[in-house]
């Protein structure tokens, strides 16, 4: 009896926890943001995915009937979603200087095409869906000449290889704490989890879809006269800094034009968002530059 009791006390327990676990509230929301911009919340449907997805923009207020700017595209990082550069950086003041700001949501995808999953293809949505989705709902100026892509950690990789593989889209990528070595990390007993999570976005080690998808071959066979401006940072305490290095020397050795930031710092948003001040000053150059 003792021990039947205990049980039913116990599948109560489990039960009243599960309902309140099913309860919570979504995680907390406080766009860092100044009276001068407008923030916006978009649930579009994207083909590439065949699946509705939110994304989030950012844009000067009072803006001039008529009057287009250029875009910059915001890739989160991995176990983040498309509200973190809204809720961690101050990256809202850059809409006071006439971008409209896009931020998508990438889930753990690279922002690839998943070799192993049909149904996940991340890089054909953000290349052709979202873009045509925010020309058409948003002030945004079209052509390459008028678009930035830049990500934090696994958003800077697939900002600069997306910016490597499609030239004609995007004028700037750039990459803070990119995690540029991911497609070629080997096997290894510890990162067992990581590694299969891996390969069912890059394929098998040794495969054309995950050599297609590797930043350091790309650096090796895109033509660098074509190439977007790119933009590399990484804290001097990250264990990606290395990766980033061998990165900036082959950009360096096949002439690309570039810039790459090294300091004091971590891999978190303190560290990142004080490097915004220097990323808008580079892309106000860049993107005024071509216009």
């Amino acid at each position: 009896m003792r021990l039947r009791l205990a049980f039913l006390a116990s599948s109560f327990l489990c039960v009243a926890v599960a309902c309140h676990q099913e309860q919570l509230p979504p995680p907390s929301d406080h766009p860092r943001l100044t009276p001068y911009v407008t923030i916006e919340d978009v649930q579009f449907h994207s083909a590439s995915l065949q699946r509705d997805m939110p994304y989030r923009a950012i844009l000067p207020a009072n803006l001039p009937h008529n009057q287009k700017l250029p875009v910059i595209y915001l890739l989160h990082g991995g176990g983040g979603g498309y509200r973190d550069w809204s809720n961690y950086s101050d990256v809202a003041r850059f809409s006071e200087q006439g971008f409209v700001l896009i931020m998508p949501e990438g889930s753990s995808s690279y922002y690839m095409n998943a070799a192993e999953r049909s149904q996940d293809r991340y890089e054909d949505y953000l290349t052709h869906d979202l873009i045509a989705d925010v020309e058409s709902r948003f002030p945004a100026w079209g052509g390459r000449e008028h678009r930035a892509i830049v990500g934090v950690s696994m958003g800077g990789f697939g900002a600069l290889v997306l910016g490597l593989k499609h030239p004609h889209l995007f004028a700037f990528a750039g990459g803070m704490s990119s995690a540029l070595d991911v497609p070629s990390r080997p096997f290894a007993l510890r990162r067992m989890g990581q590694y299969r999570a891996h390969a069912r976005i890059f394929g098998p080690w040794g495969s054309e879809s995950r050599r297609a998808n590797n930043p350091y071959h790309l650096a090796e066979s895109v033509d660098p006269t074509t190439a977007p401006y790119l933009y590399l940072t990484c804290g001097e305490q990250e264990g990606l800094l290395a990766a980033n290095q061998r990165f900036a020397a082959l950009l360096r050795k096949h002439g690309f034009k570039f810039e790459f930031h090294s300091g004091p710092g971590g891999h978190d948003w303190n560290q990142w968002n004080g490097r915004l001040p220097g990323l808008g000053q580079i892309l106000r150059q860049r993107l005024a530059a071509t216009n």
